[in-house]
């Protein structure tokens, strides 16, 4: 399945656009999403995995649409006793604004609106991630936003994304003719798979971008992610897959 990408026919969230309830209904259903078909799990995974209680961190999230996901960090956090400070970036001005709106909870979260590519605050990151998002980007923008990641960060990077393949088109095709049927999620939804990376497209930009000591694995739900653990952490294998996880996603 060849990548389908075109500037000039982007998602309908990525238009310059008021406040609406079509885009609420659609960002509710994209962290509806999200929450049960893998990426909070993906997340949660890794926080386990790098994060110790007690501690204090900086995250940064780039790209951050709904805003579920430094929503979902905060609550993790918090429930293992852990201080946390997060930066949420988007580069939509609606889109950010019902994030804000819906995030009123969580005081630790800053949002700004910029361009994922050229956020500079001043400021070095524990974690800097990227959920989703990469497939909204040509390829040689996908390169500048991996390599931003990595400047970013201090510590850790985390970028996760659909692998692109029919199975996929399939799968996002049903969930959007049965369960997530807006116009906006289904036009999006089913254009975002074809708009996402293969794996080894995934890999060749991680190299491009220069993270030449990053992990690739699959997830639930064909996802892929790659990541970078600066520390000793880098030295560590990733964990074991669940065998529903390991298994590859056709392409």
């Amino acid at each position: 399945m060849k990548r389908s990408f075109s500037e000039s026919s982007p998602e309908l969230m990525d238009l310059p656009q008021p406040v609406t309830a079509e885009l609420e209904r659609d960002l509710d259903n994209l962290a509806s999403l999200n929450r049960h078909f893998g990426s909070h799990r993906l997340i949660r995974r890794f926080l386990s995995r790098w994060f110790e209680p007690g501690a204090t961190y900086r995250v940064l999230d780039l790209a951050t649409g709904a805003g579920d996901i430094p929503r979902l960090i905060a609550q993790w956090c918090e429930s293992h006793g852990i201080t946390v400070r997060i930066d949420a970036v988007d580069a939509n001005a609606s889109t950010l604004a019902l994030a804000k709106t819906a995030s009123k909870a969580f005081p630790n979260i800053t949002w700004h609106k910029a361009d994922a590519l050229l956020f500079d605050e001043g400021h070095r990151y524990d974690l800097v991630c990227c959920t989703l998002a990469l497939h909204h980007f040509s390829e040689e923008d996908a390169v500048k936003l991996l390599r931003r990641c990595r400047e970013l960060s201090d510590q850790f990077v985390l970028v996760s994304d659909l692998e692109r393949s029919s199975v996929t088109y399939l799968g996002v095709w049903l969930l959007t003719a049965l369960l997530y049927r807006e116009p906006m999620t289904v036009h999006d939804g089913r254009l975002s798979v074809r708009r996402s990376f293969s794996w080894q497209e995934m890999q060749t930009m991680a190299i491009a971008a220069g993270w030449d000591d990053f992990t690739h694995a699959r997830f639930l739900f064909c996802r892929q992610a790659i990541w970078i653990a600066k520390r000793d952490m880098a030295a560590i294998p990733p964990d074991p897959l669940p065998a529903a996880e390991g298994m590859p996603c056709p392409t």
